[in-house]
Protein backbone atom coordinates (compact mmCIF):
# COMPACT_ATOMS: atom_id res chain seq x y z
CA UNK A 1 0.00 0.00 0.00
CA UNK A 2 1.41 3.56 -0.76
CA UNK A 3 1.39 6.50 1.53
CA UNK A 4 0.23 9.28 0.18
CA UNK A 5 1.93 12.14 1.62
CA UNK A 6 0.38 15.92 2.24
CA UNK A 7 2.82 16.90 0.26
CA UNK A 8 1.67 14.55 -2.83
CA UNK A 9 -1.83 15.15 -2.03
CA UNK A 10 -1.73 19.81 -1.97
CA UNK A 11 0.08 18.95 -5.52
CA UNK A 12 -2.86 15.97 -7.07
CA UNK A 13 -5.04 19.01 -5.99
CA UNK A 14 -3.12 21.61 -7.53
CA UNK A 15 -2.81 19.48 -10.68
CA UNK A 16 -6.84 18.61 -10.82
CA UNK A 17 -7.74 22.28 -10.32
CA UNK A 18 -5.18 23.60 -13.80
CA UNK A 19 -6.79 20.68 -15.37
CA UNK A 20 -10.30 21.91 -14.65
CA UNK A 21 -9.60 25.52 -15.16
CA UNK A 22 -7.98 24.51 -18.62
CA UNK A 23 -11.39 23.01 -19.65
CA UNK A 24 -13.38 25.28 -18.79
CA UNK A 25 -14.25 27.39 -22.05
CA UNK A 26 -13.31 30.45 -22.55
CA UNK A 27 -14.75 33.40 -24.41
CA UNK A 28 -11.85 33.53 -26.52
CA UNK A 29 -12.33 29.41 -27.02
CA UNK A 30 -15.57 29.34 -27.51
CA UNK A 31 -14.21 31.89 -30.35
CA UNK A 32 -11.98 29.74 -31.88
CA UNK A 33 -13.89 26.63 -31.73
CA UNK A 34 -16.90 28.20 -33.82
CA UNK A 35 -14.20 29.02 -36.30
CA UNK A 36 -13.44 25.48 -37.09
CA UNK A 37 -17.26 23.79 -36.83
CA UNK A 38 -19.90 25.82 -35.14
CA UNK A 39 -23.13 24.43 -36.59
CA UNK A 40 -25.46 26.33 -34.97
CA UNK A 41 -26.03 29.17 -37.48
CA UNK A 42 -26.19 26.68 -40.36
CA UNK A 43 -29.18 24.74 -38.11
CA UNK A 44 -31.03 27.47 -37.82
CA UNK A 45 -30.91 28.84 -41.38
CA UNK A 46 -31.42 25.29 -43.07
CA UNK A 47 -34.04 24.64 -40.53
CA UNK A 48 -36.38 27.59 -41.60
CA UNK A 49 -35.48 28.19 -45.49
CA UNK A 50 -36.20 23.86 -45.31
CA UNK A 51 -39.13 23.77 -43.35
CA UNK A 52 -41.07 27.55 -43.94
CA UNK A 53 -39.44 28.47 -46.82
CA UNK A 54 -40.57 31.92 -48.08
CA UNK A 55 -41.98 34.73 -45.27
CA UNK A 56 -43.22 37.60 -47.08
CA UNK A 57 -44.32 39.67 -44.40
CA UNK A 58 -48.10 40.03 -43.04
CA UNK A 59 -48.51 36.86 -44.88
CA UNK A 60 -49.56 33.21 -43.14
CA UNK A 61 -46.53 31.89 -44.28
CA UNK A 62 -44.08 34.57 -42.42
CA UNK A 63 -46.93 33.59 -39.26
CA UNK A 64 -45.20 30.02 -39.53
CA UNK A 65 -41.80 31.35 -39.73
CA UNK A 66 -42.43 33.11 -36.44
CA UNK A 67 -43.65 29.66 -34.89
CA UNK A 68 -40.97 27.72 -35.96
CA UNK A 69 -38.40 30.55 -34.72
CA UNK A 70 -40.09 30.90 -31.01
CA UNK A 71 -40.19 26.90 -30.73
CA UNK A 72 -36.24 26.92 -32.19
CA UNK A 73 -35.12 29.61 -29.73
CA UNK A 74 -36.80 27.51 -26.93
CA UNK A 75 -35.25 24.03 -27.73
CA UNK A 76 -31.96 25.80 -27.52
CA UNK A 77 -32.06 27.42 -24.09
CA UNK A 78 -33.00 30.78 -25.00
CA UNK A 79 -35.05 32.30 -22.00
CA UNK A 80 -38.13 34.97 -22.05
CA UNK A 81 -38.79 34.12 -25.78
CA UNK A 82 -41.93 35.23 -27.25
CA UNK A 83 -43.61 37.07 -30.20
CA UNK A 84 -44.53 40.10 -30.20
CA UNK A 85 -47.08 40.83 -32.66
CA UNK A 86 -48.29 43.98 -34.80
CA UNK A 87 -50.73 45.00 -36.93
CA UNK A 88 -49.47 46.29 -40.84
CA UNK A 89 -50.71 47.25 -44.23
CA UNK A 90 -49.90 44.20 -46.19
CA UNK A 91 -48.90 43.90 -49.95
CA UNK A 92 -48.99 40.20 -52.03
CA UNK A 93 -47.68 40.20 -55.29
CA UNK A 94 -50.38 38.25 -57.19
CA UNK A 95 -49.25 35.99 -60.37
CA UNK A 96 -46.21 35.82 -61.50
CA UNK A 97 -45.91 39.42 -63.86
CA UNK A 98 -45.20 39.59 -67.57
CA UNK A 99 -43.61 41.87 -69.87
CA UNK A 100 -43.72 41.38 -73.43
CA UNK A 101 -42.30 43.84 -76.31
CA UNK A 102 -44.65 44.14 -78.71
CA UNK A 103 -43.37 46.17 -81.26
CA UNK A 104 -40.83 46.58 -83.48
CA UNK A 105 -39.25 43.13 -81.70
CA UNK A 106 -41.26 40.65 -80.46
CA UNK A 107 -40.66 39.02 -77.12
CA UNK A 108 -40.81 38.64 -73.91
CA UNK A 109 -39.03 39.92 -70.63
CA UNK A 110 -38.50 38.28 -67.21
CA UNK A 111 -39.66 40.58 -64.86
CA UNK A 112 -40.94 41.12 -60.99
CA UNK A 113 -43.29 43.73 -59.14
CA UNK A 114 -42.08 46.16 -56.92
CA UNK A 115 -43.42 45.69 -53.52
CA UNK A 116 -46.64 48.54 -52.90
CA UNK A 117 -47.06 48.91 -56.24
CA UNK A 118 -50.70 48.83 -58.03
CA UNK A 119 -52.18 46.46 -60.52
CA UNK A 120 -52.00 46.82 -64.27
CA UNK A 121 -55.47 44.36 -63.92
CA UNK A 122 -55.36 40.78 -65.70
CA UNK A 123 -55.90 42.11 -69.05
CA UNK A 124 -52.50 44.17 -69.48
CA UNK A 125 -51.11 47.41 -70.44
CA UNK A 126 -49.93 48.18 -73.72
CA UNK A 127 -48.09 51.66 -74.06
CA UNK A 128 -45.23 53.52 -75.73
CA UNK A 129 -41.97 52.83 -73.46
CA UNK A 130 -40.03 55.92 -72.95
CA UNK A 131 -36.06 55.55 -71.86
CA UNK A 132 -34.22 56.96 -68.76
CA UNK A 133 -30.69 56.30 -68.71
CA UNK A 134 -30.74 57.62 -64.98
CA UNK A 135 -33.00 58.74 -61.88
CA UNK A 136 -31.82 62.08 -62.77
CA UNK A 137 -32.87 62.22 -66.32
CA UNK A 138 -36.11 61.11 -65.13
CA UNK A 139 -36.57 63.68 -62.87
CA UNK A 140 -35.75 66.19 -65.41
CA UNK A 141 -38.28 65.53 -67.56
CA UNK A 142 -41.32 67.85 -67.96
CA UNK A 143 -44.41 67.31 -66.19
CA UNK A 144 -47.32 65.43 -67.84
CA UNK A 145 -44.48 64.02 -70.67
CA UNK A 146 -44.81 60.89 -69.65
CA UNK A 147 -49.17 60.65 -70.12
CA UNK A 148 -50.12 57.58 -71.11
CA UNK A 149 -46.77 56.15 -71.54
CA UNK A 150 -44.58 53.31 -69.58
CA UNK A 151 -41.25 54.86 -68.15
CA UNK A 152 -37.94 52.85 -68.56
CA UNK A 153 -35.36 53.53 -65.62
CA UNK A 154 -31.75 51.95 -66.77
CA UNK A 155 -29.27 52.35 -63.88
CA UNK A 156 -26.28 49.70 -63.88
CA UNK A 157 -25.10 48.43 -60.45
CA UNK A 158 -21.48 47.38 -59.95
CA UNK A 159 -20.03 45.11 -57.49
CA UNK A 160 -18.25 46.82 -54.15
CA UNK A 161 -17.16 45.19 -50.86
CA UNK A 162 -18.64 47.31 -48.84
CA UNK A 163 -22.25 47.34 -50.75
CA UNK A 164 -21.88 51.33 -51.28
CA UNK A 165 -23.40 50.62 -55.17
CA UNK A 166 -26.49 50.57 -53.35
CA UNK A 167 -26.74 54.00 -52.52
CA UNK A 168 -25.91 54.86 -56.17
CA UNK A 169 -28.27 52.63 -58.02
CA UNK A 170 -31.08 52.08 -55.43
CA UNK A 171 -32.91 55.27 -55.63
CA UNK A 172 -34.45 53.93 -59.30
CA UNK A 173 -35.96 51.60 -57.28
CA UNK A 174 -37.17 53.36 -54.51
CA UNK A 175 -38.49 56.32 -56.13
CA UNK A 176 -38.71 55.94 -59.74
CA UNK A 177 -42.03 54.66 -59.96
CA UNK A 178 -43.33 57.51 -57.88
CA UNK A 179 -41.47 60.27 -60.23
CA UNK A 180 -42.52 58.80 -63.22
CA UNK A 181 -46.72 58.60 -61.96
CA UNK A 182 -46.31 62.34 -61.11
CA UNK A 183 -45.50 62.90 -64.67
CA UNK A 184 -48.17 61.13 -65.80
CA UNK A 185 -46.70 57.18 -66.52
CA UNK A 186 -49.10 54.34 -66.54
CA UNK A 187 -46.37 52.69 -65.16
CA UNK A 188 -42.82 52.10 -64.60
CA UNK A 189 -40.33 48.82 -65.43
CA UNK A 190 -36.44 49.48 -64.43
CA UNK A 191 -33.17 47.78 -64.32
CA UNK A 192 -33.11 45.52 -61.34
CA UNK A 193 -30.70 46.87 -58.73
CA UNK A 194 -28.46 43.71 -58.82
CA UNK A 195 -25.00 42.74 -59.42
CA UNK A 196 -26.03 38.91 -61.51
CA UNK A 197 -26.13 38.37 -64.95
CA UNK A 198 -28.90 35.79 -64.38
CA UNK A 199 -32.53 35.98 -65.93
CA UNK A 200 -33.77 36.62 -62.19
CA UNK A 201 -35.29 40.54 -61.64
CA UNK A 202 -34.75 41.61 -58.16
CA UNK A 203 -37.78 42.73 -56.54
CA UNK A 204 -37.88 45.23 -53.46
CA UNK A 205 -40.16 48.25 -52.47
CA UNK A 206 -40.70 51.53 -53.83
CA UNK A 207 -42.14 55.01 -52.42
CA UNK A 208 -45.26 57.37 -53.99
CA UNK A 209 -44.90 61.01 -53.39
CA UNK A 210 -47.73 61.74 -50.80
CA UNK A 211 -50.33 63.01 -53.05
CA UNK A 212 -49.85 60.27 -56.03
CA UNK A 213 -51.48 57.29 -56.50
CA UNK A 214 -49.56 54.12 -57.18
CA UNK A 215 -48.90 52.90 -60.42
CA UNK A 216 -48.00 49.82 -61.65
CA UNK A 217 -44.19 48.81 -61.13
CA UNK A 218 -41.54 46.63 -61.88
CA UNK A 219 -37.94 45.28 -62.16
CA UNK A 220 -36.35 43.72 -65.09
CA UNK A 221 -33.67 40.97 -65.44
CA UNK A 222 -30.17 42.64 -66.30
CA UNK A 223 -30.07 40.92 -69.25
CA UNK A 224 -33.66 41.73 -70.07
CA UNK A 225 -33.26 45.35 -69.19
CA UNK A 226 -30.07 45.63 -71.19
CA UNK A 227 -31.66 44.13 -74.38
CA UNK A 228 -33.88 46.75 -74.12
CA UNK A 229 -31.46 49.43 -74.03
CA UNK A 230 -30.09 47.12 -77.27
CA UNK A 231 -33.84 47.42 -79.10
CA UNK A 232 -33.55 51.73 -78.64
CA UNK A 233 -30.33 51.75 -80.29
CA UNK A 234 -31.88 49.93 -83.05
CA UNK A 235 -35.01 51.34 -83.24
CA UNK A 236 -34.07 54.78 -84.87
CA UNK A 237 -36.04 56.54 -82.98
CA UNK A 238 -39.41 54.40 -83.90
CA UNK A 239 -41.45 53.93 -80.86
CA UNK A 240 -41.30 50.55 -78.54
CA UNK A 241 -44.32 49.42 -76.79
CA UNK A 242 -44.67 46.76 -74.56
CA UNK A 243 -47.36 45.08 -72.75
CA UNK A 244 -47.03 44.75 -69.30
CA UNK A 245 -48.99 42.55 -67.05
CA UNK A 246 -48.64 42.57 -63.33
CA UNK A 247 -51.25 41.65 -60.35
CA UNK A 248 -50.28 42.64 -56.84
CA UNK A 249 -52.13 43.46 -54.71
CA UNK A 250 -52.93 45.08 -50.49
CA UNK A 251 -55.39 42.69 -48.64
CA UNK A 252 -55.97 44.79 -45.60
CA UNK A 253 -54.08 44.83 -42.35
CA UNK A 254 -53.13 41.69 -40.93
CA UNK A 255 -50.76 40.36 -38.23
CA UNK A 256 -46.84 40.10 -38.38
CA UNK A 257 -44.46 40.37 -35.09
CA UNK A 258 -41.04 40.67 -33.65
CA UNK A 259 -39.58 37.06 -32.09
CA UNK A 260 -37.44 37.74 -29.20
CA UNK A 261 -35.63 35.79 -26.73
CA UNK A 262 -32.83 36.30 -23.92
CA UNK A 263 -29.44 34.91 -22.66
CA UNK A 264 -30.20 36.03 -18.98
CA UNK A 265 -27.26 38.07 -17.49
CA UNK A 266 -25.99 37.93 -14.19
CA UNK A 267 -27.14 41.11 -13.71
CA UNK A 268 -30.27 41.77 -15.36
CA UNK A 269 -30.74 45.25 -13.75
CA UNK A 270 -27.95 46.49 -16.50
CA UNK A 271 -29.07 47.23 -20.17
CA UNK A 272 -28.76 44.42 -22.42
CA UNK A 273 -26.89 44.15 -25.33
CA UNK A 274 -29.24 43.69 -28.47
CA UNK A 275 -28.48 41.39 -31.46
CA UNK A 276 -31.02 42.02 -34.89
CA UNK A 277 -32.01 40.29 -37.77
CA UNK A 278 -34.85 40.24 -39.61
CA UNK A 279 -37.15 37.11 -40.07
CA UNK A 280 -39.29 38.23 -43.11
CA UNK A 281 -38.18 37.89 -46.98
CA UNK A 282 -39.51 38.77 -50.22
CA UNK A 283 -41.41 36.00 -51.82
CA UNK A 284 -39.70 35.17 -54.60
CA UNK A 285 -36.82 33.12 -52.87
CA UNK A 286 -36.40 31.64 -49.71
CA UNK A 287 -34.44 34.24 -47.92
CA UNK A 288 -31.43 32.08 -46.81
CA UNK A 289 -28.84 34.96 -47.18
CA UNK A 290 -31.42 37.53 -46.76
CA UNK A 291 -31.61 37.31 -43.57
CA UNK A 292 -31.97 33.65 -42.61
CA UNK A 293 -28.25 33.68 -42.18
CA UNK A 294 -28.46 36.97 -39.74
CA UNK A 295 -31.06 35.46 -37.58
CA UNK A 296 -28.82 32.26 -37.22
CA UNK A 297 -25.38 34.35 -36.81
CA UNK A 298 -26.90 36.37 -34.04
CA UNK A 299 -28.26 33.35 -32.21
CA UNK A 300 -25.30 31.38 -32.27
CA UNK A 301 -23.39 34.16 -31.00
CA UNK A 302 -25.48 34.47 -28.10
CA UNK A 303 -25.39 30.88 -27.26
CA UNK A 304 -21.82 30.73 -27.61
CA UNK A 305 -21.29 33.34 -25.19
CA UNK A 306 -23.70 31.96 -22.39
CA UNK A 307 -21.17 28.73 -23.02
CA UNK A 308 -18.40 30.39 -22.17
CA UNK A 309 -20.30 31.49 -19.09
CA UNK A 310 -23.06 33.56 -17.85
CA UNK A 311 -22.57 36.90 -18.76
CA UNK A 312 -22.83 40.00 -16.79
CA UNK A 313 -25.65 41.17 -19.40
CA UNK A 314 -28.23 40.24 -20.64
CA UNK A 315 -27.89 39.21 -24.65
CA UNK A 316 -31.64 40.17 -26.38
CA UNK A 317 -31.66 38.66 -29.84
CA UNK A 318 -34.49 40.56 -32.09
CA UNK A 319 -35.79 38.56 -35.17
CA UNK A 320 -37.37 41.28 -36.54
CA UNK A 321 -40.15 40.98 -38.37
CA UNK A 322 -41.84 42.81 -41.99
CA UNK A 323 -38.48 44.28 -42.35
CA UNK A 324 -38.41 44.39 -46.14
CA UNK A 325 -42.09 45.93 -46.91
CA UNK A 326 -40.50 49.06 -44.79
CA UNK A 327 -38.96 48.09 -41.57
CA UNK A 328 -42.58 47.93 -39.47
CA UNK A 329 -41.17 45.37 -37.07
CA UNK A 330 -38.38 47.54 -36.32
CA UNK A 331 -40.74 50.78 -35.89
CA UNK A 332 -43.06 48.68 -33.77
CA UNK A 333 -40.34 47.59 -31.35
CA UNK A 334 -39.13 50.99 -30.56
CA UNK A 335 -42.01 52.01 -30.04
CA UNK A 336 -43.32 49.16 -27.40
CA UNK A 337 -39.96 49.16 -25.69
CA UNK A 338 -38.40 52.72 -26.14
CA UNK A 339 -38.66 53.47 -22.66
CA UNK A 340 -36.34 50.39 -21.86
CA UNK A 341 -32.55 51.59 -22.37
CA UNK A 342 -30.50 49.41 -24.42
CA UNK A 343 -26.67 49.45 -23.98
CA UNK A 344 -25.49 48.14 -27.44
CA UNK A 345 -27.19 47.18 -30.31
CA UNK A 346 -25.61 45.24 -33.35
CA UNK A 347 -26.92 43.73 -36.58
CA UNK A 348 -26.16 40.67 -38.92
CA UNK A 349 -28.18 41.88 -42.16
CA UNK A 350 -25.78 41.53 -45.23
CA UNK A 351 -25.74 37.77 -46.30
CA UNK A 352 -23.47 35.48 -44.87
CA UNK A 353 -19.64 36.25 -46.25
CA UNK A 354 -16.67 36.93 -44.18
CA UNK A 355 -16.53 40.05 -41.65
CA UNK A 356 -13.96 42.15 -42.91
CA UNK A 357 -14.08 45.41 -40.82
CA UNK A 358 -15.28 46.82 -37.34
CA UNK A 359 -16.63 49.80 -36.52
CA UNK A 360 -18.53 51.76 -34.07
CA UNK A 361 -20.12 55.14 -33.11
CA UNK A 362 -17.73 55.11 -29.73
CA UNK A 363 -14.43 55.38 -31.21
CA UNK A 364 -13.90 58.46 -29.71
CA UNK A 365 -15.80 58.42 -26.26
CA UNK A 366 -14.70 54.98 -25.22
CA UNK A 367 -11.67 54.24 -27.54
CA UNK A 368 -10.66 51.66 -24.87
CA UNK A 369 -13.57 49.45 -25.59
CA UNK A 370 -12.92 50.34 -29.12
CA UNK A 371 -9.61 49.36 -28.80
CA UNK A 372 -10.07 46.23 -27.29
CA UNK A 373 -12.81 45.23 -29.46
CA UNK A 374 -10.28 45.45 -32.68
CA UNK A 375 -7.32 44.07 -31.23
CA UNK A 376 -10.16 40.66 -30.41
CA UNK A 377 -10.67 40.08 -33.46
CA UNK A 378 -7.93 41.00 -35.79
CA UNK A 379 -6.99 37.35 -35.19
CA UNK A 380 -10.34 36.21 -37.67
CA UNK A 381 -8.93 38.55 -40.48
CA UNK A 382 -11.48 42.13 -39.62
CA UNK A 383 -9.68 45.36 -39.30
CA UNK A 384 -10.57 47.97 -37.32
CA UNK A 385 -12.77 51.15 -39.24
CA UNK A 386 -13.19 54.48 -38.59
CA UNK A 387 -16.56 54.88 -40.08
CA UNK A 388 -19.04 55.84 -37.24
CA UNK A 389 -21.52 53.16 -36.92
CA UNK A 390 -24.96 53.68 -38.16
CA UNK A 391 -26.31 49.92 -36.99
CA UNK A 392 -28.74 47.93 -38.75
CA UNK A 393 -31.99 48.69 -40.03
CA UNK A 394 -33.71 46.86 -37.39
CA UNK A 395 -31.68 49.04 -34.76
CA UNK A 396 -34.39 51.56 -34.58
CA UNK A 397 -35.18 51.71 -31.12
CA UNK A 398 -31.23 52.09 -30.38
CA UNK A 399 -30.66 55.12 -32.46
CA UNK A 400 -33.92 56.26 -31.07
CA UNK A 401 -32.11 56.38 -27.55
CA UNK A 402 -28.91 57.66 -29.51
CA UNK A 403 -27.39 54.61 -27.82
CA UNK A 404 -24.15 52.64 -28.79
CA UNK A 405 -23.61 51.05 -32.22
CA UNK A 406 -21.52 48.09 -33.66
CA UNK A 407 -21.44 47.37 -37.43
CA UNK A 408 -19.49 44.25 -38.43
CA UNK A 409 -19.38 44.70 -42.16
CA UNK A 410 -19.58 42.20 -44.16
CA UNK A 411 -18.21 41.06 -47.47
CA UNK A 412 -20.78 42.47 -49.87
CA UNK A 413 -19.24 41.31 -53.25
CA UNK A 414 -21.27 39.19 -54.60
CA UNK A 415 -24.29 39.91 -52.20
CA UNK A 416 -26.29 41.92 -55.05
CA UNK A 417 -26.06 38.64 -57.32
CA UNK A 418 -28.68 37.26 -54.45
CA UNK A 419 -30.51 40.07 -52.84
CA UNK A 420 -34.25 39.65 -53.19
CA UNK A 421 -34.03 37.37 -56.44
CA UNK A 422 -35.03 33.89 -56.49
CA UNK A 423 -31.41 32.74 -55.91
CA UNK A 424 -32.04 33.64 -52.55
CA UNK A 425 -31.72 29.81 -51.04
CA UNK A 426 -29.46 27.77 -48.76
CA UNK A 427 -27.01 26.45 -51.21
CA UNK A 428 -25.54 29.85 -51.77
CA UNK A 429 -24.07 30.07 -48.39
CA UNK A 430 -20.56 28.81 -48.02
CA UNK A 431 -20.95 27.66 -44.26
CA UNK A 432 -17.00 28.57 -44.13
CA UNK A 433 -17.60 31.59 -43.87
CA UNK A 434 -20.36 31.81 -42.02
CA UNK A 435 -18.52 30.21 -39.08
CA UNK A 436 -16.06 33.32 -39.36
CA UNK A 437 -19.07 35.42 -38.83
CA UNK A 438 -20.25 33.32 -35.72
CA UNK A 439 -16.75 33.55 -34.91
CA UNK A 440 -16.53 36.97 -34.73
CA UNK A 441 -19.74 37.71 -33.46
CA UNK A 442 -18.92 35.58 -30.16
CA UNK A 443 -15.88 37.83 -29.79
CA UNK A 444 -17.42 41.00 -30.03
CA UNK A 445 -21.16 39.91 -28.34
CA UNK A 446 -18.44 38.59 -25.39
CA UNK A 447 -16.59 41.43 -25.00
CA UNK A 448 -19.80 43.65 -24.80
CA UNK A 449 -21.89 41.76 -22.95
CA UNK A 450 -19.61 41.71 -20.23
CA UNK A 451 -18.59 45.62 -19.98
CA UNK A 452 -19.55 46.60 -16.42
CA UNK A 453 -19.05 50.31 -17.75
CA UNK A 454 -20.90 52.71 -20.14
CA UNK A 455 -20.75 51.15 -23.41
CA UNK A 456 -21.31 54.80 -24.71
CA UNK A 457 -18.48 56.72 -22.92
CA UNK A 458 -16.53 54.07 -20.78
CA UNK A 459 -17.60 55.62 -17.51
CA UNK A 460 -18.99 53.87 -14.77
CA UNK A 461 -22.23 52.86 -14.56
CA UNK A 462 -24.41 55.13 -12.02
CA UNK A 463 -26.85 51.83 -11.10
CA UNK A 464 -24.63 49.98 -10.49
CA UNK A 465 -21.46 50.71 -8.95
CA UNK A 466 -20.51 47.59 -7.53
CA UNK A 467 -20.39 45.73 -10.81
CA UNK A 468 -18.20 48.99 -12.50
CA UNK A 469 -15.27 47.81 -14.16
CA UNK A 470 -15.53 44.37 -14.26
Amino acid sequence: MNRITPALAALSLALLSTAALAQTPTLETQADAALESDTFAWDFVEGITTEVGQRQAGTEAEARGRAWAVQWLKANGFSNVADEPFMMSTWVPGEPGKAEIVSPYPQSFAIAPLGDTASTGPDGITAEVVMFKSVTDLVAAAEGSLKGKIAFVSNAMTRTQDGSQYGFAGPTRWVAAGIAAKKGAVATVIKSVGTDSHRNPHTGGTDFPEGVTPTPAGALSNPDAANLERMFQRAGGKPITMKLVLTPRFVGQTESGNVVGEIVGRNPSLPPVLLACHLDSWWNGTGAIDDGAGCGIIAAAAHNVSKAGQPLRTIRVLFAGAEEVGLFGSVAYSKAHISEPIAVGLESDFGADRIWRFDSNFRETNPALHKKIALAVARFGVSSGSDVAGGGADLNIVRDQKGALVDLQQDGTRYFDLHHTPDDTLDKIDIVQLRQNVAVWTQVVGILANEGMSIQTGTPIPSAPAIAGQ
